[in-house]
């Protein structure tokens, strides 16, 4: 038999016994804010979203705004509310509510579209909307008309297409509105941890979940909470997982990840730290781009394009990169849940919001999928739980709020900088998690809702597929907090965001090969 001895691969069984370790739990209620009905319109017309977004942020903004600027006068002037942009006249200190319209010159156009269909080469997406030259303007609009605003206040403000403002100023002589002063609705009311909040599809009382979906009621809500602290839990976030046809680049990185979160090729340690992870979720962009597979037009290229049927080549298609896919989801199920959201890679819808990627993409993992509804028409949540991008819901008490990160790649172009989290701040101040849908966001045309305005304001807001990672903690002035994550892509960087179940800190784990 081996001998052990130091130094020496070969050695003999061990006799430490170590104790049997158990995954963590958690409680997890998912939201359909975002799911779209079976039989889906697409006659109304996509203004109507901005019509009814401004309708419902507007007394908000009016508060603000109200509260901020009542009795401010310049001079002998005192400012006064006016109701629309058509009542501004010239000279007269005012402030009014309306939608910013982003009018831009290298905005994407209808244009483009028209040229692929006709073979010529498509101009490459670009990484900014902003001219070089300053010919971008800044439009305040409501059902009324539409002014341009002008001014010093604007520089230091973020502003996008889609976002609710009050601004103060005057008319000049040009017709432009000079802005003085700018207020966003800023953040939506917040609910304590543990209290739910209702769910468009069903009725909630006000009580508190416990383990896997148990509850009690909350018997002395006055009480004075104590500052959490870490009980261990840890919810983890990845994105950009990146699977392809071979995974040749970063297969033994994804191969790591498995091996981690199974607590597999691990020291006890590590292993009992790992067993406290209760819940997996993956952000979007799963499945990678096969770039030798796509098309690349050229100017005067003449081939007639092979007849695609419901919008994709199925001659193209290629299963492998969903198989990998599904092998590295049903290799973690029997351990961990998993959440998983498309991405604008994914095999989804690609306007938002994206409802979940169908059960038959997943023949094995699907096994551990939601049961079918019960006599009260209610299905409990699985193990593998597909879901929208956007996506809503509660994990552990917290409320939470996650994109796959179409939504700040595309504010990303309309701002200069690079601060993602600046951009993620900024939407939760706007109550708008996609203020840019339907403009340069594909979007459903939403007539009588917009899914996409914060009634409420999430304990947790993750956005994937971001460069890098980030994090940050914001307030608000009723004593909202949100904990902000960009979650970046691990295809490149190769990091999983861990975060703890009970005060919300992050850290991060990476795997490399070198």
């Amino acid at each position: 038999m081996a001998v052990p001895e130091d130094g020496n691969l070969l050695r003999g069984p061990s006799n430490t016994s170590h104790p049997a370790l158990t995954r963590s739990t958690t409680s997890y209620i998912p939201h359909h804010n975002f799911s779209l009905a079976k039989e889906k319109q697409y006659q109304q017309q996509f203004a109507d979203m901005y019509f009814y977004r401004l309708a419902i942020l507007k007394p908000a903004v009016e508060k603000v705004a109200g509260e901020a600027w009542d009795g401010f006068q310049i001079g002998q002037d005192v400012v006064q509310k006016v109701d629309n942009v058509l009542g501004v006249r010239q000279g007269n200190l005012c402030w009014i509510i309306g939608t910013i319209f982003m009018d831009m010159p290298l905005k994407p156009n209808i244009l483009d579209d028209i040229s692929k269909d006709h073979w010529i080469s498509a101009p490459a997406p670009r990484e900014k909307y902003l001219s070089a030259d300053g010919n971008d303007m800044i439009m305040l609009e409501d059902k009324s008309g539409r002014i341009r605003l002008v001014g010093h206040a604007l520089e230091n403000e973020m502003l996008v297409t889609g976002c609710i403002v009050a601004v103060m100023g005057t008319e000049n002589s040009n017709g432009e509105f000079e802005v003085v002063d700018i207020k966003v609705p800023g953040l939506p009311p917040q609910s304590e941890r543990w209290v739910q909040v209702k769910d468009e599809d069903e009725e909630m009382e006000d009580e508190k979940p416990m383990g896997n979906g148990s509850k009690m009621k909350d018997e002395d809500e006055d009480m004075e909470k104590p500052a959490p602290t870490s009980n261990g839990k840890k919810i983890a976030i990845v994105s950009g997982l990146g699977f392809s046809s071979t995974n040749s680049e970063h297969a033994l990185e994804l191969n790591l990840l498995s091996e981690f979160l199974l607590g597999e090729a691990l020291d006890p340690v590590t292993q009992e730290n790992v067993s406290q992870i209760s819940r997996l979720i993956i952000a979007g962009n799963s499945i990678a781009v096969d770039l030798e597979a796509t098309p690349h037009d050229t100017i005067g290229n003449t081939k007639k394009a092979a007849q695609k049927k419901y919008g994709y080549d199925s001659s193209a298609y290629n299963p492998t990169p969903t198989a990998h896919l599904d092998d590295f989801l049903v290799s973690l199920l029997p351990s961990l849940p998993v959440t998983l959201m498309p991405g604008y890679h994914d095999p989804a819808n690609v306007s938002l919001p994206q409802q979940p990627i169908h059960s038959a993409m997943f023949p094995q993992a699907r096994t551990y999928g939601a049961m079918p509804p019960g006599e009260d028409g209610k299905s409990t949540p699985g193990w593998f739980d597909t879901v929208t991008n956007p996506w809503a819901g509660e994990v552990e008490g917290w409320k939470v709020l996650g994109t796959g990160g179409q939504n700040v790649d595309d504010v990303f172009k309309y701002v200069e900088g690079e601060d993602r989290l600046g951009m993620m701040e900024a939407m939760c101040r706007w109550r708008c998690c996609a203020p840019t849908a339907p403009d340069t966001l594909w979007s459903y045309p939403f007539q009588f809702d917009d899914p996409f305005v914060l009634t409420s304001c999430p304990h947790l807001f993750f956005v994937g597929s971001q460069p890098k990672f980030d994090t940050a903690v914001i307030e608000g002035e009723d004593g909202q907090t949100v904990r902000l994550i960009a979650v970046p892509k691990f295809s490149e960087t190769g990091e999983i965001v861990l975060v703890d179940s009970e005060t919300l800190e992050t850290s991060v784990v990476r795997f490399s090969v070198t």
